[in-house]
């Protein structure tokens, strides 16, 4: 397991793990994580595109930009920080708390991203690349091997244009929970069918997840019709 980077400013470091729902029951004037996430996202995007710019020469724009949202999505950037624990590190609401917010797959990828935004603060993009690249970046090379260079709503989109078919649309079918703690259900439509159907906690996580299950549907084989005997 890999272990979290050291820092020097050891308020930086807290910051990064302040959601925004502890302001709301905290006594203390702190500021949430979410413009350290806004600095972080940018820094993350960056590096990878740099990593896969000079890695894979003979990759053109749509494989690299492929390639680079199946490692800086939230299920990827989420899998990263669980393995290193930064559930453990939230400060949260009371409330968040008892809807596992520990667990959250987007809570966890925006705190990765505010990690990599106090750390640059903190060292610098050195630093932030040097971790990348010991948590994240091994995972590229990975999707490589085994020709994955797609993520779901991508591969929906050409699904659907190889059978001359309009593109897929994401409509929000139902939305609740209070503010800190958003859940979205969304629908994927073609033609104005719905053809698949996923919940999140971000509406990205959910289209991720209704491009997944449309995925399945429409490749899953249809039975044979039963015959008259």
């Amino acid at each position: 397991m890999q272990n979290l980077p050291k820092f020097k400013n050891q308020n930086l470091f807290r910051q990064a793990f302040i959601h925004r729902s502890y302001l709301n029951e905290s006594k203390e004037l702190v500021e949430s994580n979410e413009r350290l996430e806004f600095l972080g996202d940018s820094i993350l995007s960056f590096v990878v595109s740099e990593h896969v710019y000079k890695t894979y020469p003979d990759f053109d724009e749509g494989i690299l930009t492929n390639l680079r949202s199946l490692v800086v999505n939230t299920k990827s950037l989420a899998k990263t920080a669980k393995k290193l624990n930064f559930g453990e590190h939230l400060l949260l609401s009371k409330g968040e708390e008892d809807s596992k917010g520990r667990e959250n797959e987007s809570i966890l990828a925006n705190t990765f991203e505010a990690v990599l935004g106090a750390l640059y603060h903190d060292q610098g993009i050195d630093a932030v690349r040097e971790f990348l690249y010991a948590v994240l970046i091994p995972s590229i090379e990975e999707y490589v091997k085994k020709k994955v260079f797609k993520d779901p709503k991508s591969l929906l989109q050409e699904y659907e244009q190889a059978r001359k078919q309009s593109s897929p649309v994401y409509k929000v079918t139902n939305e609740e929970g209070p503010a800190h703690a958003k859940k979205f259900t969304i629908g994927v439509f073609v033609e104005g069918k719905l053809v698949g159907e996923g919940v999140g906690r971000s509406k990205q996580e959910a289209e991720e997840k209704a491009a997944e299950q449309a995925l399945s549907l429409l490749n899953k084989p249809k039975s044979e019709p039963e015959t008259d005997r």
